[in-house]
């Protein structure tokens, strides 16, 4: 026993004095380092100092046809959730009576056309035979007047065929604009009347988010004029913002209205959202989206300090946008942070 303690003091002591040798420690040893561009000293960054509401999203064409003439419902081409062109046909009503109507008022304007024609003519050779003094002047002031009524005629039977038409036409009910259907109200086969609620809809190429903002910071709002929408870790810049000129008398709040960017995608009508209206600026800080951590909870990165050595530490985040992360908490400017943090786990 005394001889296996003494083989083994000898090899502990031959591996110190290997170590000393060496002039290290094995506490000092310096794990593998990271590549420079793998980690960032941190800095502030000037930034606008934000004031987040909750908004709701709504569709700026949105709204109900309704039947402009009187009929059986024959056919609807459109249903609930169905995409709807721009003047497509979405619905048709039973046109025998306005097809008859049409092809009356357009044979009224044909006779209203001859009887002008006519009066035209017999008005002509008036004029003729007056300038040889044939004829009195009362026959040619008769002529005169009945060409002037069969003028009005005319131009009231031209008048009635474009009534007619675009009487036909109502039974062909067509989409204002493109968009999504979200309502119908009436089955084909039965009957409506001028006014009577056919099909609701909305369209999703232009969105605005309306939001109550508070008395207390309007004023800035009014002035600065910029604000954002996040969704889903994205930051959409407002095209316009328009502040209503009077205030809630129950809340005193005004209600505010951002419009969207054109062809916004993953908004739809009725989602809440929150609304960041600029009120100032600041100093901010910020890591790369892709150097954070999220462990179920936990929200973190791996930190560099003085000597090299790399831990996770815990942030608190704020809002992400563009690539990057508002840190709240939890480091502060001049830190360095490892940015691959898979790269930093294998230095642990």
């Amino acid at each position: 026993m005394r001889g296996a303690a003494h083989i083994g003091r000898l090899a502990i002591a031959a591996a110190a004095a290997t170590l000393f040798a060496c002039g290290k420690s094995p506490s000092s040893v310096p794990p593998a380092a990271l590549a420079p561009h793998d980690s960032i000293v941190l800095e502030l960054e000037h930034a606008p100092i934000e004031r987040q509401l909750d908004g709701k999203i709504e569709a700026v064409n949105q709204g109900t046809v309704a039947a402009q003439t009187s009929g059986r419902v024959t056919e609807i081409l459109y249903d609930v959730n169905d995409f709807v062109p721009a003047g497509a046909v979405i619905m048709r009503i039973r046109a025998t009576e306005q097809r008859a109507g049409l092809l009356q008022a357009q044979a009224n304007l044909r006779a209203a056309t001859a009887r002008e024609t006519e009066a035209q003519q017999r008005y002509e050779r008036v004029v003729v035979m007056y300038q040889q003094k044939l004829v009195a002047k009362s026959a040619l002031d008769e002529a005169s007047a009945n060409r002037d009524a069969t003028k009005a005629q005319l131009a009231a039977a031209s008048a009635a065929l474009q009534s007619a038409q675009e009487g036909l036409s109502y039974t062909e009910v067509r989409a204002p604009y493109a968009g999504i259907v979200t309502r119908r109200n009436v089955q084909v086969g039965e009957t409506v009347a001028p006014g009577t609620l056919l099909m609701s809809g909305l369209s999703l190429q232009f969105l605005r988010v309306t939001v109550d903002v508070p008395q207390s910071i309007v004023g800035q709002v009014r002035r600065i004029r910029k604000a954002a929408i996040y969704v889903d870790g994205r930051r959409i810049e407002a095209t316009k913002l328009t502040v209503f000129p009077e205030a809630a008398g129950t809340s005193n709040t005004f209600r505010a209205r951002l419009e969207l960017p054109e062809n916004a995608t993953d908004l739809y009508p009725g989602m809440f959202v929150k609304v960041a209206f600029v009120i100032g600026e600041g100093e901010r800080l910020v890591v790369p989206a892709a150097a954070v951590v999220d462990r179920g909870d936990v929200t973190a990165v791996y930190v560099i300090d003085a000597a090299g050595r790399t831990s996770l530490r815990q942030i608190r985040p704020g809002h992400r946008f563009d690539g990057k992360v508002e840190v709240l908490a939890g480091l502060s400017a001049k830190e360095r942070i490892a940015t691959d943090p898979i790269a930093a786990m294998k230095r642990l």
